[in-house]
């Protein structure tokens, strides 16, 4: 009898323990993503898709990235805040996508470029020297020809992916209004950054499945 009792009392710390552990996976969950959520209102991403994955497509889809990112940072300079940001890029949308189209054209490619702002989900990506968590961010998307190829994924604002080869990405993302706890989680100074992407990942699998 007092063997039975102390299995069901072990039972019943087991299942308090899962139920405490799951508890605070939850709030783990839903507080990274609120940090998520809170860097993507901060930046806007560049994603650029090449046609195929052919060499000449590749390179070509580089080549439209610089141009694009080289225009784009001209308009935003000195801009400092998301949403005058993003009134810009909507006003030279057709400037932008004329741009990516001569850049096609003149490597005598006959590809369409089109051009969106819109959201758009990412994974979790490691530029070198900084890094975002995998969400949802309002994205420059620039597709060429049939957009079969493997993309390219940046930061248009602020000017995260030209500044970094500089060394001052840090002073940029500080100009463009991202908090300090912002810079020190996408340059990995947050020694808990690690956990914190790896949460964000977790999560959106987790509310993806619920949304099924």
């Amino acid at each position: 009898m007092k063997q039975w009792r102390d299995t069901r009392r072990l039972g019943k710390w087991i299942a308090v323990s899962l139920l405490v552990g799951l508890a605070i996976s939850l709030l783990w969950g839903v507080w990274s993503l609120q940090r998520q959520q809170a860097l993507a209102q901060e930046v806007i991403r560049l994603h650029v898709i090449a046609a195929s994955d052919s060499d000449a497509d590749q390179a070509l889809k580089l080549q439209v990235r610089d141009a694009v990112l080289a225009q784009a940072t001209d308009w935003l300079a000195g801009t400092t805040d998301r949403d005058e940001a993003e009134d810009i890029l909507r006003t030279h949308l057709a400037e932008l996508r004329d741009t990516a189209q001569a850049t096609v054209q003149l490597q005598g490619c006959e590809d369409v470029v089109e051009a969106w702002l819109t959201p758009e989900s990412y994974p979790t990506r490691d530029y070198g020297a900084f890094a975002l968590p995998g969400g949802e961010y309002l994205s420059l998307r620039i597709i060429i020809g049939e957009g079969a190829g493997h993309n390219w994924w940046c930061v248009v604002f602020p000017p995260l992916c030209t500044t970094a080869a500089a060394g001052d990405m840090e002073e940029a993302a500080r100009d463009a209004g991202l908090s300090e706890d912002d810079v020190a989680l996408i340059t990995r100074s947050d020694e808990g950054y690690t956990l914190k992407f790896k949460s964000i990942e977790l999560w959106e699998q987790w509310t993806a499945g619920w949304k099924k």
